[in-house]
């Protein structure tokens, strides 16, 4: 997949394109992706996924409160790498570039600088400045510059309309088997081990504390999880504490992300990792001493290897 930043240069056989924000790169993302696949083999086209970064909500300061992105830019791109697009073009987005009409986004970019063949959009697609263009829109355009569009019917999990914000919502109530189905993978964390106070190694569970790459990364809601956690290329079981360790912290506003890496002891201080949920297992608690918190981790531990045992077993 070659990444574009710059699309002054761009050039692509036959262009069949798709564009979105795609955070989560959930399985309705998905399933539009495979079929612009699937539509520029059939075309012998290359498929070219667009996408904006920042998110525009961010750049604009629309409804922002509390926003979160399910994923930073890196882990979408590391998602998108295991599809089989020829292109990803990644367009800085900016107070200027939104202030574009989807006249301008048409011609300007799709057409000019993409030289567009094919478009590819969801049921719900509309882009442009207050995003007044729509799949109406896009096919009087498409007529003219002599491109073809494609709108896909909804993709749904049974009833359930499929989107980023639905998946938000689910990770905040720390509803991760609900989230990973919608994602159709699951949902991780990607971050670089940073000091921490060590309270972990000295009753017998070292933590590594990871921060995320992207101050606005979604966090799941405060309790401990069963994980698996990549390091160097190899997997290993984990728990994972989001919250505030009220046993043992002394500053409840500071929210720390830690993960005991299960039968692993070596040094990974200021390595970057990756932590994939998998399920919540229970409440953040408060114990009235350190002796009860270290019971409660090995009964964790216990449920965390016998959780993920299974769920692999299937």
């Amino acid at each position: 997949m070659q990444i574009h930043y710059n699309i002054e240069d761009f050039s692509a056989k036959n262009p069949i394109v798709t564009v979105g924000i795609f955070d989560g790169v959930h399985r309705g993302h998905k399933y539009i992706i495979r079929e612009l696949i699937d539509i520029a083999e059939k075309r012998d086209g290359e498929p070219v996924v667009l996408t904006l970064w920042p998110h525009p909500r961010f750049i604009l300061n629309h409804n922002i409160s509390g926003m979160r992105l399910i994923t930073t830019l890196d882990e979408k791109i590391e998602i998108l790498s295991g599809f089989d697009i020829k292109h990803l073009v990644i367009i800085d987005f900016t107070k200027e570039f939104s202030r574009m009409s989807s006249d301008e986004f048409i011609e300007r970019i799709l057409v000019e600088k993409i030289g567009i063949r094919h478009l590819v959009v969801g049921y719900n697609h509309k882009f442009g400045s207050d995003r007044e263009g729509n799949i109406k829109q896009l096919s009087k355009y498409a007529e003219r510059f002599n491109f073809t569009v494609e709108k896909l019917k909804p993709y749904k999990n049974g009833n359930m309309n499929i989107s980023s914000s639905v998946i938000r919502e689910a990770l905040m109530r720390g509803e991760i088997y609900l989230a990973n189905e919608l994602l159709g993978h699951r949902f991780f964390i990607s971050g670089k081990v940073i000091g921490g106070s060590r309270v972990g190694r000295s009753i017998g569970f070292p933590t590594a504390n990871v921060k995320s790459e992207h101050r606005l990364k979604l966090l799941p809601g405060d309790g401990v999880y069963a994980v698996r956690v990549l390091i160097d290329g190899d997997w290993y079981p984990g728990m994972l504490n989001i919250g505030i360790r009220p046993t043992v912290n002394h500053n409840p506003e500071h929210k720390t992300v830690e993960v005991h890496i299960i039968d692993f002891n070596k040094d990974i201080y200021d390595q970057d990792i990756r932590i994939d949920l998998v399920a919540r297992i229970r409440d953040e608690m408060q114990f009235d001493s350190v002796d009860m918190l270290r019971n409660q981790l090995i009964r964790d531990k216990e449920n965390v290897l016998g959780l993920i045992s299974k769920l692999e077993g299937k």
